[in-house]
């Protein structure tokens, strides 16, 4: 049996996966990558506590784990569903400005998030009252402990790139229109580097897809999943 493994990103919980959790026709398990300081050190985790076969769901930093988890064990990883993600290393430039935000998380936490979540949506949506109080409950949650040790891992993430161009399982990427974190030509370069590998932008989301516009990212999901798996989950 195929478990879905629900990978969330940066300073988020399984709400960012919960309408594929509630849609999904295989078995679901939630991904805790709250404990360590790599990304690699976190897919290792999960293959470790997920045996088995694994369908693998991930958003922003947890795409980067899904990745990594293909590459550690390829023969376990059916798929991939991979949101508002990146596959290259650390940038020049970046490292002041993550650990800046290190520094005011523990500072302020309420703080970070209202700095960090804005950006992340899309503009028309900043203003949603419920979205981003249950956005920021979220970031509040997860404390700055997590974001601490998760920031370091994305600060020393591997280039996924040569690991990618030795998956040969199906891939969804899917992002959205106005996610500037992470764009749509982003999406495309990964695409280019898999055989078996396609890509969705739905509009009226940013990096925060999967809860911005979950019916639609839904529709994909399950249109992908019907050409993919379900008819070999049916005769299994």
């Amino acid at each position: 049996m195929t478990t879905l493994l629900l990978i969330p990103g940066l300073v988020s919980d399984a709400r960012v996966w919960r309408a594929l959790a509630e849609a999904s026709p295989f078995p679901v398990a939630n991904a805790d990558v709250s404990r360590d300081t790599r990304i690699e050190s976190m897919a290792a985790r999960l293959l470790s506590e997920h045996p088995g076969e694994l369908l693998l769901a991930g958003h922003s930093m947890g795409g980067r784990v899904a990745m990594e988890m293909a590459r550690q064990a390829p023969g376990r990883v059916r798929g991939m569903i991979l949101a508002n993600t990146g596959h290259d290393g650390r940038k020049p430039g970046e490292e002041p400005k993550r650990l800046a935000k290190i520094a005011l998380g523990h500072e302020d936490m309420e703080g970070l998030a209202a700095e960090w979540l804005p950006p992340m949506l899309d503009p028309a949506r900043v203003n949603d009252a419920a979205l981003v109080a249950d956005l920021t409950d979220m970031v509040l949650k997860m404390g700055a402990d997590v974001h601490e040790r998760q920031i370091m891992a994305l600060l020393h993430r591997p280039d996924a790139k040569p690991g990618l161009m030795q998956v040969r399982c199906p891939v969804l990427l899917i992002t959205g229109a106005q996610d500037g974190w992470s764009p749509a030509p982003q999406h495309h370069e990964i695409a280019a580097l898999l055989p078996h590998a396609e890509v969705h932008v739905i509009d009226g989301a940013g990096h925060f897809l999967p809860v911005e516009r979950p019916e639609k990212m839904m529709q994909v999901i399950k249109g992908w999943f019907d050409a993919q798996f379900t008819a070999g989950q049916e005769d299994a």
